[in-house]
């Protein structure tokens, strides 16, 4: 596996985490239940752990746009999923926009290798 496939599989990973991470701080209910405060601190240390070892070989401009791209669609739909939080028309467009950005990033730009 090459480097740049091992750094956006760890990016993938590092976003699986961020969205955990996030998750669990709508489950925490402000801190105010354990659990999901422990999911909040597991979750954010992990995918910022991961985010830098990223950082070694995707330059940071691209590691963020997927990190936050992804992170948001995912979150999204975890929070549609888990906590019934509506997403019309409008928000699914602009999802859409956000991954057909990273896609062009991804497969055009001659910035995503490092």
């Amino acid at each position: 596996m090459s480097p740049m496939t091992q750094a956006y599989l760890l990016l993938l990973v590092a976003v699986l985490f961020e969205a955990l991470g996030t998750t669990s701080l709508q489950a925490s209910q402000q801190f105010t239940r354990l659990v999901p405060s422990l999911g909040v601190l597991l979750g954010f240390g992990a995918a910022f752990y991961l985010f830098t070892l990223v950082l070694r070989t995707l330059p940071l401009g691209v590691t963020y746009a997927v990190w936050s791209g992804l992170g948001i669609c995912l979150t999204a739909l975890i929070g549609w999923l888990v906590f019934r939080q509506p997403v019309d028309g409008p928000a699914l467009l602009g999802m859409g926009m956000i991954v057909a950005g990273i896609a062009v990033i991804r497969v055009f730009s001659q910035t995503a290798a490092h």
